[in-house]
């Protein structure tokens, strides 16, 4: 009986072979899990879905050849070929956002969920894997590839809104998690102080936006959305190190040596039952590849968020940075174009910056959600010029905001916002400012693929001692679904910036510059629009086109006061801007080769000298090439612009910058390489970047060149 029951066993492996079990993990390319990714054998009835930690099982697969396809809403879909012969197979895989998602969800826009296909204005993501995988550390850098957008050194231009006032003042917003993100004193963008490796997506608005969010939305919104609190336990190590390639010219190479940037962040997520946490702390080096631009800087991140009922919960962010450093102003001549000018008094800054903010949300019923959302930004500045310049400002905000749907097809935000700042600065005096905004923004829904957006906002504004003034700006757009794949849009809104403290009272002479308070200016004030059309085709291709232009009156500039030849901040111009984007993503081959194209052309006019705006280049052209596969990430990027036409002449005509009539066009070209070990199950990638790799040289302001040709190596490791 016993050799009979062997027998019947031999011969039952023989006809029905053993079977064997798929298992591993799904994550994005930061290594955190994807849930719900839909993992099945192609052919057959065997499959599973990742559960919240990314983990799949697919059980009793017998011997063989298949093919695996992992599939997620808002991610390329990946397909590999297995053999499952005689042991489990363990196969942990990464997927890639995918670049063409006609559902995508912006925040920005409305300052409530709505999906990009269906808004009026244009719109860009930016992914934080990006800024990882290119080694981004500030994230100016990384808005110079956006369709649009241009970056003179620091400061931002959507769609030529600004040219360049050296810190004083921006026309577009930059907000973190919908927190304001600019200093009480000179109204500036400190870019530097936003954690990039904290940072989930960026949205980006074109236009006038002030209809919601008041001054200095003139020329349109940068929103930083911060990354989610983690479920688990989960600490993230990332770090680089990287060097600077040797001049183009022997002449500009004044130290003789290569000159290095390194930085390390190290930061730890959790939850614990209703409470979660964020924390990170980055230390960044610099020794420049310029004289006396040496910088080493500190962040510190924090996310808190406690869920007090099934209803509401309140967040708290803090955003700390500490910088010391060189400065450097212009060049002394194109001989010495990497070398401070011998005008330049001042080569030793240090900046100590903090925001603290709360949001407070609860969802009051299933058609209405309340937010309540405060912040301070405290910013200290000091240089080591003679005299040295101080200043010391603050920012407090409060905004109230709920949005209800008060039917099906209508949805409606309002809120207030109050916002006093105060500063005590050797260069502005001790003024104080006060400004106070209502709004109300409908988005209507028809039974047909209509949608309209009618905006209403009124703001006051007092600063010191100049008069006080009060804006209205009322918007309209149209959103109109003509197809499955043509989407229409249009908007129509006016726009409206205070100055800035430091434009109404900047009184300094430093560096071969003097600068005169201006008692007298006003605030600027536009109107734009803009008429786009979004064609799609399925996940293959995505086309979009927009038309704009934009109408400025009483536009705040630097100029030269003909009486005393002083710098003073004027509003000087009337000024017009036409232009088109054009913009395209082809994926070559799903999940695997995509490639992305887009041009920008621009005519900006000052009306009444009939001149192009200081900083406006005319045409600007960006593309990539990325590939995914293999664990391996490569990717190739080009920026184009064309030589600018006007520039601050009247420091070259003072004799202050020497050759600064110097400029070309921009060619820059960056390759980013990446490999990850998620295979052998290690949450670790390395990154390579070279960064103008052909070694260009060029300036985006007068008498500073951009940086030369440099290398840089890091990793990215979760444990």
């Amino acid at each position: 009986m016993k050799n009979y029951i062997i027998i019947l066993t031999i011969l039952s492996l023989k006809f029905y072979p053993q079977t064997f079990n798929i298992s591993g993990k799904v994550t994005d390319v930061e290594f955190n899990p994807i849930p719900g990714v839909n993992v099945l054998l192609i052919n057959t009835s065997f499959g599973d879905a990742t559960d919240e930690k990314g983990n799949y099982q697919i059980k009793n697969v017998f011997p063989g050849n298949y093919e695996l396809e992992f599939s997620a809403i808002g991610y390329a879909k990946k397909k590999i070929k297995i053999s499952v012969i005689n042991k489990p197979l363990k196969i942990n895989l990464i997927l890639y956002s995918e670049p063409i998602k006609t559902d995508e969800v912006l925040v920005t826009a409305g300052k409530y969920e709505q999906k990009k296909s269906e808004l009026p204005v244009s719109t860009e993501i930016i992914y934080g894997s990006s800024l990882t995988e290119r080694n981004f550390r500030n994230l100016e850098l990384a808005m110079r590839f956006v369709p649009g957008v241009t970056m003179t050194e620091d400061q931002i231009s959507i769609r030529g809104s600004s040219g360049y006032s050296r810190g004083a003042g921006a026309r577009a917003l930059v907000t973190v998690d919908g927190l304001p993100f600019y200093t009480g004193d000179t109204g500036e963008i400190v870019w530097e102080m936003i954690p990039t490796t904290e940072i989930q997506r960026v949205e980006i608005i074109k236009g006038a936006a002030s209809s919601l969010y008041g001054s200095s939305a003139i020329g349109g919104v940068v929103n930083a959305i911060t990354k989610d609190i983690s479920k688990y336990p989960r600490t993230m190590i990332n770090t680089f190190y990287g060097f600077y390639d040797k001049p183009y010219y022997k002449e500009w190479d004044w130290s003789g040596q290569f000159r290095t940037f390194n930085g390390l962040t190290v930061s730890h997520s959790n939850t614990f039952g209703d409470f979660g946490l964020n924390v990170s702390l980055t230390r960044l080096e610099d020794f420049s590849y310029r004289r006396d631009d040496f910088s080493k800087k500190y962040i510190g991140f924090v996310k808190m968020n406690y869920k007090i009922n099934q209803a509401s919960d309140v967040t708290f962010i803090a955003n700390a940075f500490s910088k010391r450093g060189g400065s450097f102003l212009y060049w002394k001549d194109s001989r010495n174009a990497l070398v401070n000018s011998d005008f330049v008094t001042t080569n030793r800054i240090s900046t100590n910056r903090y925001l603290w903010g709360l949001i407070y949300k609860n969802i009051i019923n299933k058609n209405s959600i309340f937010f309540l959302k405060g912040n301070y930004y405290r910013n200290n500045f000091q240089d080591n010029g003679t005299p040295a310049n101080i200043s010391t400002s603050h920012l407090y905000r409060i905004e109230s905001q709920l949005t209800s749907a008060l039917s099906e097809n209508i949805i409606l935000s309002s809120g207030t916002e109050i916002i006093p700042a105060k500063v005590n600065s050797s260069l502005f005096g001790n003024p104080k400012s006060f400004s106070a905004g209502i709004y109300s923004v409908a988005d209507i829904s028809f039974n047909f693929p209509l949608i309209i957006s009618l905006g209403l906002r009124y703001d006051y504004g007092k600063i010191d001692t100049l008069e006080s003034s009060g804006s209205l700006s009322p918007k309209i757009g149209l959103n109109y679904r003509l197809s499955d794949n043509i989407v229409l849009r249009s908007s129509l809104g006016t726009g409206f910036r205070n100055p800035s403290l430091a434009e109404a009272f900047t009184s300094t002479s430093t560096s071969g510059i003097t600068v005169k308070p201006n008692p007298n200016i006003k605030p600027e004030r536009n109107v734009t629009f803009e008429f786009g059309i979004n064609y799609s085709l399925q996940s293959m291709l995505e086309l979009d086109l927009a038309v704009f232009q934009n109408e400025y009156f009483k536009m705040i500039e630097a100029s030269i006061d003909p009486k005393d030849g002083l710098i003073f901040f004027d509003n000087l111009l009337r000024a017009r801007i036409q232009g088109l984007e054009l913009s395209s993503v082809f994926n070559i081959i799903t999940g695997i080769l995509k490639a992305g194209l887009a041009y920008s052309y621009m005519n900006s006019k000052d009306i009444e000298k009939n001149i192009t705006l200081k900083y406006r280049p005319k045409h600007s052209f960006t593309g990539s090439l990325e590939f995914t596969n293999w664990h391996l990430g490569l990717g190739i990027f080009f920026k184009y612009q064309s030589r600018v036409e006007e520039i601050d002449n009247e420091l070259i005509d003072l004799g202050i910058v020497r050759d600064g009539k110097l400029r070309v066009p921009v060619y820059q070209t960056d390759v980013s390489l990446s490999y990850d070990l998620i295979a052998l199950n290690l949450p670790l990638a390395f990154y390579f970047n070279v960064n103008n790799l052909f070694n260009y040289n060029y300036v985006e302001l007068v008498g500073n060149l951009r940086p030369i040709r440099n290398f840089s190596f890091g990793f990215n490791l979760i444990l």
